[in-house]
């Protein structure tokens, strides 16, 4: 058991030994041959997470596969737009909304894992769909908020719309650069991203919709510096690396002026 616990890690399947290399954790968790296929999570939750999906990968039926749970995403999206505009009636309507998000979290955490439980092979395409349909389902949560929210106040989530979307584009020009795809910030990643939804949701049942008004500016402002701290210090390590790799260069062009 200390064995498998350790493979979980993400660690390179590179560096394990060959028969260790094709056991399902290394698959699941190891180095990638495509770079958008293997994700560094440092969330909160993700040791829970782990021990759930050595649970749940070898008890997913035959029948069901990668692409079918990555293809019921838009599915959820739909029901969260349409459970979010009964709530503009009802706010009990929201718990549904939360189910939505609980059934979305299952089949956006397990769709890439079993794809490399099975050596499905779609990784190229499960990264494409994946996050499109990620940024597809960031959209449809918003659209259902805006359902109670006053004509005033969707300028403001707008902007939060504007931040969000900034924090994938971080990801994602990241990962261009430095190969690496760190899906989340410090101990907070989508599966806490969720659960701080279903709070949220089971507070503006408790207390009503209308603090969420007043709130989004402050979102969208502390999404920002936050959003600022990344690409500072993102721009700062990649500075570092330009100029590692020019000095390097630099110490190769000598020693072939010399040994010619």
């Amino acid at each position: 058991m200390k064995k498998v616990d350790e493979m979980q890690r993400e660690i390179a399947a590179g560096n394990l030994p060959k028969v260790e290399a094709n056991e399902w954790p290394a698959r699941v968790y190891g180095k990638q041959e495509f770079a958008g296929a293997g994700k560094t999570n440092t969330g909160l939750l993700v040791p829970l997470e782990r021990r759930l999906a050595r649970f749940v990968l070898p008890r997913i039926p035959r029948w069901l596969e990668t692409y079918h749970l990555t293809l019921l995403t838009p599915m959820w999206s739909i029901g969260i737009v349409v459970f979010g505009y009964l709530a503009s009636r009802d706010l009990t309507w929201l718990w549904m909304v939360n189910a939505m998000i609980v059934l979305h979290y299952f089949t956006d955490h397990f769709d890439g894992k079993l794809g490399k439980f099975r050596n499905t092979g779609l990784c190229k395409w499960g990264f494409y769909m994946d996050h499109l349909f990620d940024y597809v389902f960031l959209c449809s949560v918003l659209i259902g908020y805006s359902f109670l929210l006053p004509e005033r106040a969707i300028f403001s989530m707008m902007l939060v719309l504007c931040v969000f979307s900034a924090f994938m584009f971080h990801t994602f020009l990241l990962l261009a650069a430095t190969e690496e795809f760190k899906v989340s910030f410090s101990v907070f990643g989508p599966t806490e991203l969720r659960v701080a939804l279903i709070i949220i949701n089971g507070l503006l049942v408790r207390y009503s919709a209308r603090p969420l008004t007043g709130t989004l500016p402050y979102v969208a402002i502390c999404g920002t510096v936050a959003l600022a701290l990344l690409a500072y210090r993102a721009q700062k390590r990649l500075w570092k690396s330009d100029m590692q790799a020019k000095a390097a260069s630099a110490v190769g062009e000598e020693r072939l002026v010399v040994e010619g």
